[in-house]
């Protein structure tokens, strides 16, 4: 059982191993993002992204994102947040949180792409608008590197464990507001904190997330074994 344990474990995390281990320790910096459907860990390209790196920080360091919400959600395209809070009756008291700073130059030339697990700069239809929102891409989006009105939309980072739970996220019901919002969750999806982090806590939460799918794997293992066990006693019981 100890070697199918590090044998998945492996699985789950030699694909980020892969990448990060030829890149220097300057390239890259790191957040966690707790939400109410689980943690995210990801990885921001300073060197491909370094303005759209550095404004993440910045909100992040203040605690901005604290308890604001992912308040556009469609479950084949991306989960967006980052600039909505709420007080009280959600969501006839969603609202957009004040305090944004400066919008910041489009960095959609990067190279850089709106692929699956993907983090880019949310923005209006101006180029360079973009404040403290942001969207992670539930699939490829391949039309979102394609410039309209003159640029496309800025990747800088992705997400390197917590996959699981954007993809509950993206998974939530959801519903359109009164003011003409649509895409809202029904329930609020919370994004508790987002703390910039090390490479290493970045990695202890990385490795957490592929031991806690490892005994979910185990778990439904154990399952499907029982429910053999129970279908050939049936099977037997009626021959």
């Amino acid at each position: 059982m100890k070697f199918f344990q590090t044998l998945i474990a492996f699985i789950l995390l030699a694909p980020a191993l892969a990448i990060s281990s030829t890149a220097s320790a300057d390239d890259y910096a790191y957040a966690l993002m707790s939400t109410s459907q689980g943690d995210i860990v990801l990885e921001l390209d300073k060197t491909k992204a370094p303005i759209s790196v550095a404004n993440f920080e910045m909100y992040a360091n203040d605690g901005y994102y604290n308890g604001t919400v992912f308040h556009r959600v469609i479950s084949s395209f991306m989960i967006q947040g980052g600039g909505f809070d709420h007080h009280g009756n959600y969501p006839t008291t969603l609202h957009q949180k004040p305090g944004t700073k400066s919008p910041i130059k489009n960095e959609w030339t990067n190279g850089l792409k709106n692929t699956r697990g993907s983090i880019a700069m949310a923005r209006t239809s101006a180029p360079d608008s973009a404040t403290s929102q942001f969207f992670i891409n539930v699939q490829d989006n391949p039309a979102l590197d394609q410039p309209r009105g003159g640029a496309a939309y800025a990747v800088f980072g992705k997400v390197i464990a917590g996959m699981d739970a954007v993809d509950r996220i993206k998974a939530v019901p959801t519903t359109r507001l009164q003011n003409g919002m649509s895409d809202v969750p029904a329930q609020p999806v919370m994004i508790n904190s987002v703390k910039i982090v090390s490479k290493a806590e970045a990695y202890k939460s990385l490795v957490a997330a592929a031991e806690a799918r490892v005994k979910a794997l185990e778990a439904e293992v154990v399952a499907a074994k029982a429910a053999l066990e129970e279908a050939r006693k049936t099977a037997a019981a009626n021959k």
